[in-house]
C-alpha cells in the first residue's frame, strides 16, 4: 500500500505503527538504545550504593589507648597502607579495562554506522539502477515489436513464395 493510499485508507483503524524502509519507518527503540550495557552500571536510574570503606570504627570520644591496642592500631595502619597501593593499582586497572571498553564499543559502533550507510548507498544504487531499467522497458518493447514485425513479415513472404511454388507445380 503506498503512502497516500495508507494515509487516506478507509481502515486507519486498523493500520498499525509498523511501517517499511519505503514508508520512512523505523525500528529504533528509545529505550534498547539508551539501556545500560549492564545492569549494575552508574547511570543517572542507578545512581550505585554510596558505600564506603570503614577498617576501623570512628571513635567519638577521647580516650586512652593501650599498648597492645597502639600495637594493634599501627600494625592495621601499615597492613591498610599497603591495601592503599594495591587498591589504588586495581582500580588504575579497572579504570584502564573500563577505558579499553569504551573505545572498543566507541569503534564497534562507528563501524555499524559505516555499514548503515553503506547499505543506504548500495540501496541508493539499487534504486537508480532499479529506475533505470523501468526508462528502458518501452525502447525492450519497441525492439521486441520490430523483432515481432520482422518475423510477421519473413513470415508473410515464405507463405506468399509457397504459395507461389504450389500454383507451378
Amino acid at each position: 500500500m503506498g503512502v497516500l493510499a495508507s494515509i487516506t485508507s478507509r481502515n486507519r483503524n486498523t493500520r498499525t505503527n509498523q511501517s517499511s524502509l519505503a514508508t520512512g519507518g523505523h525500528a529504533i527503540d528509545k529505550n534498547r538504545v539508551l539501556a545500560p550495557t549492564d545492569q549494575t552500571v552508574i547511570n543517572p536510574m542507578n545512581a550505585g550504593n554510596w558505600e564506603s570503606v570503614r577498617t576501623a570504627p570512628v571513635n567519638h570520644t577521647p580516650r586512652y589507648f593501650s599498648k597492645q591496642e597502639a600495637d594493634a592500631l599501627k600494625k592495621l595502619a601499615a597492613h591498610t597502607s599497603q591495601g592503599v597501593i594495591q587498591s589504588q593499582r586495581a582500580y588504575q586497572a579497572l579504570k584502564k579495562i573500563e577505558q579499553s571498553d569504551s573505545q572498543v564499543h566507541v569503534a564497534h559502533r562507528g563501524y555499524i554506522r559505516s555499514v548503515a550507510d553503506s547499505e543506504l548507498n548500495k540501496k541508493r544504487a539499487d534504486t537508480v539502477t532499479a529506475t533505470h531499467l523501468h526508462k528502458l522497458r518501452p525502447e525492450y518493447a519497441k525492439l521486441g515489436n520490430g523483432i515481432d514485425r520482422a518475423e510477421y513479415n519473413a513470415q508473410k513472404r515464405i507463405d506468399e513464395l509457397t504459395a507461389k511454388v504450389k500454383e507451378k507445380y
